[in-house]
C-alpha cells in the first residue's frame, strides 16, 4: 500500500507513534505547566481547502510537466517549522504556489527557467520541502506575477559508483533512504543521516550545508562533496571531480548553502565510506552540565574523533526516557569499518571520568565487534519519533520547537547564559510557563554547537505570534553574543535579518552581484539569504 505525506504536517499519514511515551511526555508537560484543559486542533481535511486560483496560464511547453492540484499546491507550500505546521493545521494557505512542476530532465529545468524570468514568475527549488526556516515558501511579492514549485523528485537516481576512488554520481532529488539503500549492496554508505534524513534529498542537504547525526570529524554535507552539477538561468555550472584543489575559491564551496537562489542543484559526485563494521556506545552521566560540557571539550580535542558525544540536559534527557531529571546525560559512541574500538572507547570514558562522568558497566577489551547500549536505543527512537510528536503536541495547544547555533569554547558558558536568560524572559512575558532544554548536537575542537528546545503554554489561537516573538528573542540573543544564527537548519526567510547581522556588508555585497549573474531575472527563491528589496533585479 502506498503511503502518503500529509500535507499539513510532518511525515506519513496514519503513522503511529509510541502511544505510552507520549502520554507520559503529555502528562508531564500539563503538570511542569500547569495545563489543566487541553485544545483538540483536528488536522485539515484536504475537501475542505479552498485554495487561491492559480494566477497565470501555463504555455504548451511546460504544461505537462505541472500541475495545480490541490493537494501538490499545499504540500508544497510551506517547509516543516512550528511556523509552517501550525499555519498547516489551522488550514492557512494564503500564498500557495500557482503550479508544482515535476521535471524529469535537466531540458524541462532549462525550459522552465526561461519561460519564468520572461514572464517574472518566481522558482521555487524544492527537494523533501523538511525545510525549518521558511526555505522554500513561495514569496508574496508584489514584483512577481506567481510562483512555480519545482520538484526534483524524478531526479533520484544513483547514476554511477566509483568504487576504486570511493564515490559516486548521485541524482539531487533522491532521498535519503533510497540514497543509502542503492549503496548498501557495494559495501559503501554515504554516511549522513540528519533527522530529516527519511523526507529529505541530497540536493537539498548540499543546498542547506546540512548537518548530519554524527558528531564530530565529518558533521556536514560540505565535506562530502568531490563535485556538483548546477542548473542556472545563465548556464550549466559543472565542477571538475578532484580530491582535493587549491585552484582559486572553490565553486563546490560556493555552491554548497546556496539555498535555491543561484540555480537547481541536479547531480552529484559524492565521496563515501565504507559501511561500518564496528560499533561501540556507552551512555555517560554528570552531576553538574558543566562538567559535561568541559569532557565534550576534552573528547573534542583528544582525536578520538567519536561518531556520537551528545550531551543532554537533564529535563531533556528525562523526557527521552535517559536518567533521574538531574544528571546531565552525554550518549557516546564509536564506529569503524577497519578496526574494533575498545581502546577508543575506554580512552574517551577515561576522559569523562576525570570530569565526574559515571556509566553503569565498563567497556572492556571484549572481543565483540558491536556493543549496543539500552539508553543511546532509546534516544535513537526517540530522535526519530521527535517531529510526529511535536505535531501531536501541537494538536493540543502546545507550543514546541527548537533552534540551533554554535559558538566557541572560550565563549561558551556566557553565550550559554545569555541565550537562555533571554529565551526564559520571553517565554515569561508572552507564554507565562515554559520548560527550556539544551543538548549538543555536534562537537569541534574549537567550539561546540547547542542545541535548544522550547515547549511552552500556547494561548488558542495564539500560539504562532507567541512562538515568533520568542523566536526574535532568542535569535538576537545568538547574534549578540558572538553565536552563529544556524549551524545546520540553513538561512531561508527566518533567519534572513540575523543573517544579516552575521556578515560582512561586503560578502553580502558579493552575494547579491554573483546572483545577478547567475539569475539575472532574480526569479530563484527571491527573498531567501538575499532580502527581496536588495537584489536589485527585478523593476
Amino acid at each position: 500500500m502506498r503511503k502518503t505525506k500529509k500535507f499539513w504536517g510532518w511525515g506519513y499519514e496514519g503513522f503511529e507513534i509510541n502511544q505510552k511515551a507520549f502520554n507520559k511526555t503529555k502528562a508531564m508537560l500539563q503538570f511542569a505547566l500547569g495545563v489543566s484543559q487541553l485544545e483538540s486542533i483536528e488536522a485539515p481535511k484536504l475537501a475542505n481547502l479552498r485554495l487561491r486560483a492559480s494566477r497565470f496560464k501555463l504555455p504548451a511547453s511546460i504544461a505537462s510537466i505541472c500541475t495545480n492540484a490541490t493537494y501538490d499546491r499545499a504540500a508544497h507550500s510551506y517547509g516543516k517549522s512550528f511556523r509552517d505546521i501550525w499555519r498547516g493545521l489551522h488550514g492557512q494557505f494564503d500564498n500557495p504556489p500557482d503550479y508544482v512542476s515535476y521535471p524529469k530532465t535537466e531540458a524541462d529545468i532549462e525550459v522552465l527557467m526561461a519561460f519564468a524570468s520572461r514572464k517574472g514568475i518566481s522558482l521555487i527549488p524544492f527537494g523533501g520541502g523538511s525545510s525549518v526556516v521558511g526555505g522554500v515558501e513561495p514569496s508574496s511579492s508584489a514584483l512577481f506575477k506567481g510562483a512555480i514549485t519545482v520538484d526534483l523528485k524524478y531526479f533520484n537516481q544513483i547514476l554511477e559508483i566509483d568504487k576504486q576512488s570511493r564515490t559516486a554520481r548521485i541524482q539531487a532529488g533522491i532521498f535519503g533512504p533510497e540514497l543509502e539503500a542503492g549503496l548498501k549492496p557495494h559495501g559503501l554508505t554515504l554516511r549522513h543521516f540528519p533527522q530529516s534524513f527519511e523526507f529529505s534529498t541530497l540536493g537539498g542537504w548540499i543546498a542547506t550545508r546540512s548537518g548530519g547525526h554524527f558528531a564530530t570529524l565529518y558533521t556536514h554535507i560540505d565535506e562530502f562533496i568531490q563535485s556538483l552539477r548546477m542548473i542556472s538561468p545563465n548556464g550549466v555550472m559543472q565542477t571538475r571531480r578532484l580530491p582535493g584543489s587549491g585552484a582559486g575559491p572553490s565553486e563546490e564551496r560556493l555552491l554548497a548553502g546556496s539555498e535555491g537562489i543561484l540555480g537547481i542543484i541536479t547531480e552529484a559526485w559524492m565521496r563515501l565510506q565504507d559501511i561500518p563494521k564496528f560499533k561501540l556506545s556507552q551512555t555517560v552521566r554528570f552531576r553538574h552540565f558543566m562538567q559535561g560540557v568541559e569532557a565534550c571539550r576534552a573528547i573534542a580535542q583528544s582525536g578520538l574523533n567519536p561518531s556520537n558525544a551528545r550531551l543532554v540536559s537533564p529535563l531533556e534527557a528525562l523526557s527521552n526516557g535517559l536518567g533521574n531529571g538531574q544528571d546531565t546525560i552525554m550518549i557516546l559512541g564509536f564506529e569503524s569499518h577497519d578496526h574494533p574500538l575498545h581502546a577508543w572507547m575506554d580512552r574517551a570514558l577515561a576522559i569523562c571520568e576525570s570530569f565526574g562522568g559515571k556509566w553503569t558497566s565498563k567497556n572492556d577489551s571484549s572481543t565483540k565487534s558491536t556493543q549496543k547500549d539500552v539508553a543511546a536505543s532509546q534516544w535513537k527512537s526517540s530522535f526519530l519519533q521527535a517531529p510526529y510528536a511535536r505535531d501531536e503536541l501541537m494538536k493540543l495547544g502546545f507550543i514546541v520547537e527548537t533552534f540551533e547555533t554554535a559558538v566557541s569554547w572560550d565563549q561558551f558558558e556566557s553565550f550559554h547564559q545569555g541565550v537562555e536568560a533571554a529565551t526564559q524572559a520571553a517565554i515569561k512575558e508572552y507564554c507565562g510557563k515554559g520548560i527550556f532544554t539544551c543538548r549538543f548536537t555536534h562537537l569541534y575542537p574549537d567550539g561546540p554547537a547547542p542545541y535548544y528546545t522550547v515547549i511552552a503554554k500556547g494561548k488558542a489561537g495564539q500560539q504562532l505570534v507567541q512562538w515568533d516573538n520568542i523566536k526574535a528573542a532568542a535569535s538576537q540573543a545568538i547574534i549578540d553574543h558572538g553565536g552563529t544564527i544556524t549551524h545546520h537548519h540553513a538561512v531561508g526567510k527566518d533567519h534572513l535579518p540575523y543573517y544579516e547581522q552575521q556578515r560582512s556588508k561586503p560578502y553580502g555585497d558579493i552575494l547579491a552581484s554573483i546572483k545577478r549573474t547567475l539569475d539575472p531575472s532574480g526569479i530563484l527563491n527571491p527573498g531567501v539569504l538575499i532580502g527581496e528589496g536588495n537584489e536589485g533585479m527585478r523593476k
